[in-house]
């Protein structure tokens, strides 16, 4: 259990701490506080129990109309402004002291979906988080992104922390193009984070996509995976619940104990933040959602 982590989304939430964190855990995510008095207080926290953190951008709320900047937009003023309001927060986080172990972001964003993708089931708070395959060029998509891998290189050196990008929706171009991992393979600062309940729900809205195959071969770059579980049968059920072992793959959950032993078998040392909702489940529950994954990833 010393890679696993527990979010704290909004504000500090003593309660949340005190039920969900184990002594020998790793650390934090923090994301979206609402009061600068909850980050300083979750950060004192952190420095008197000797934990880590990492920070799911933003850090702070109402800084931005929108939680993920299009850094990859191909609108010239709104990639510039993704950059800008990024570099704000960078600093903020600086002169604030805090030293995050990593800071997580979006990618790709916007999200480029194939024509035909059903969004009945997923997550967009604005349309101009999203484009379709046919209006975005690949030639554009491989040179903003590694306008991305070569900036967010320079800031983690800057700045202290390892740049985090964690896979949305994802389009034909990673799926069937190997320049993601050229780019991983050229700035190795870059790391990935893989989403349980993300990937599981694209294999269910998109037959083509094979959610294990994109596992196996982003795991050896991945410093985080979002763990969580959902039901998708016809329509998506238990968003962001816990990954307990008594849930089947049959009744339309995620195989987790799939993913994690082709992430495994990669990489052993990657995060784990339970990014669940634990209060839908009793301490006894969570227990053994803990136990469970740590038997697995043993």
């Amino acid at each position: 259990m010393k890679n696993f982590m527990i979010g704290m989304y909004g504000k500090y939430d003593n309660i949340k701490f005190n039920r969900d964190f184990r002594e020998n855990f790793y650390g934090i995510e923090m994301c979206l506080f609402e009061d600068e008095r909850d980050i300083e207080k979750l950060i004192n926290e952190t420095e008197r129990k000797g934990i880590k953190f990492g920070i799911h951008f933003p850090l702070r709320s109402g800084i931005s109309n929108l939680r993920d900047q299009q850094f990859l937009s191909l609108d010239k003023e709104t990639r510039e402004n993704a950059y800008k309001y990024i570099e704000g927060e960078l600093n903020y986080i600086k002169k604030k002291g805090l030293n995050p172990e990593y800071i997580l972001f979006h990618y790709p964003k916007p999200v480029i979906l194939k024509n035909d993708f059903d969004m009945s089931n997923w997550r967009f708070a604005d349309k101009s988080e999203y484009t379709y395959e046919s209006d975005y060029p690949t030639i554009e998509l491989k040179k903003y992104s590694e306008n991305l891998f070569s900036w967010l290189s320079e800031k983690s050196l800057e700045y202290n922390f390892i740049p985090v990008l964690e896979f949305d929706a994802l389009n034909k171009y990673v799926c069937e193009d190997n320049f993601l991992e050229a780019l991983l393979e050229k700035y190795k600062a870059i790391k990935i984070c893989l989403d349980t309940g993300r990937l599981h729900l694209q294999s269910k809205i998109d037959l083509d996509f094979n959610e294990k195959e994109i596992i196996k071969r982003f795991a050896k770059y991945t410093e985080v995976v979002h763990l969580w579980n959902v039901k998708v049968t016809g329509n998506l059920e238990n968003n962001h619940f816990p990954t307990l072992p008594n849930l089947k793959v049959e009744d339309g959950w995620a195989p987790i104990e799939n993913y994690l032993k082709i992430i495994t078998k990669e990489n052993k040392n990657v995060k784990i933040m339970f990014e669940h909702r634990s209060d839908l489940i009793s301490d006894k529950e969570l227990d053994s959602c803990y136990s469970w994954i740590s038997s697995l990833l043993e």
